[in-house]
């Protein structure tokens, strides 16, 4: 008979914690396939089975719930047993941790938090231009962990020697001119900006390029993208000027501009964290997540519209309340 293994318990965490073996097989970096075989095995072991299989995914069985929750403890404590280890061996002070990041509002915040929690000489940052850069950075070693937006064809690339794990699934809000007329309404239809001049990124940039035109013909319309930016204040200032652009929801009103919801979200990104099983944070996995998830929440502030937004849609941030919950 079989043994069970510590990738064992990782897998049943991760098909927990995305609701589906699909994600959890690109969080750990599978195929899926060999995400299933893992499953039956520990369902061999324990003799029941841990998900049921519906058509929204694989919610937990009572039996998987009781497996789940004994799995966490246990690689809590393996991690933490390794962590201990490592730091008695480790000759000298901790070298620095490299910390990799797409542009974000609350990345301060978040290598704030990391300075407390993890043993290093300081904390270095890269943020790179958008999210596939940053994954090379993460897969060759040369950041350690990293804040990233799940992109089109994520699935596809060498995950070997990362976890990905959602932190939130962001709505995209919009970026209006103060005197537009749409900037009076609480929420801005989509459709209501089919004849707009829109501000982005550079096209290879936009990591969500399919959603966004899949969101905008669902609104009955192709989006105009005039100008090609991937600098904020420039954006702000085109915005300011007569043009609308997406904008993170935790952005702030003012310079000329609004910020406003879209109504029903129709545009959802989510965004991921990345940690190599090698580096300085290696065994402080629980530690990094609830530090991002702590940096996220202290940002929500900035923009009483998305605040609002976040007490509405508790399924968006279910792993960020998990974490501080769990946090105290």
């Amino acid at each position: 008979m079989p043994e069970l293994e510590l990738r064992h318990l990782r897998a049943v965490c991760a098909i927990a914690e995305e609701g589906s073996l699909t994600k959890a097989a690109s969080r750990l970096g599978l195929t899926q396939p060999a995400m299933s075989a893992q499953l039956r095995t520990v369902e061999r072991i324990v003799g029941g089975r841990l998900f049921d299989r519906t058509p929204g995914g694989s919610p937990p069985t009572d039996l998987g719930r009781q497996v789940v929750g004994t799995a966490r403890l246990v690689l809590d404590e393996v991690e933490q047993l390794v962590s201990l280890a490592r730091a008695r061996t480790r000759e000298g002070t901790p070298g620095p941790l490299l910390v990799g990041g797409v542009p974000t509002l609350f990345f301060g915040h978040f290598v704030e938090e990391l300075r407390r929690v993890i043993p290093c000489s300081e904390v270095r940052t890269e943020i790179t231009r958008g999210a596939s850069d940053l994954l090379e950075l993460l897969v060759s070693g040369q950041v350690q962990l990293g804040v990233l937006d799940r992109f089109e064809g994520l699935e596809r690339r060498e995950l070997r020697g990362l976890e990905l794990r959602r932190l939130v699934s962001e709505p995209q809000f919009v970026a209006l001119p103060e005197t537009d007329p749409l900037g009076a309404q609480d929420e801005v239809d989509l459709g209501q900006l089919a004849d707009r001049d829109w501000v982005a990124p550079p096209d290879e940039l936009v990591g969500n390029r399919l959603g966004i035109f899949t969101a905008c013909a669902a609104a009955g319309f192709t989006p105009r993208f005039t100008h090609h930016v991937n600098e904020a204040s420039t954006a702000r200032s085109l915005v300011a000027n007569g043009a609308v652009s997406f904008a993170l929801p935790q952005s702030r009103s003012g310079d000329g501009i609004v910020i406003r919801p879209l109504r029903g979200a129709p545009l959802m990104v989510d965004l991921m964290l990345a940690t190599r099983r090698d580096g300085p944070a290696a065994g402080r996995a629980h530690d990094v997540f609830a530090a991002a998830a702590r940096a996220y929440r202290a940002v929500l502030p900035r923009n009483p519209g998305y605040a609002k937004w976040w007490d509405e849609h508790p399924e968006a941030h279910r792993e960020i309340d998990a974490a501080l919950v769990a946090g105290g």
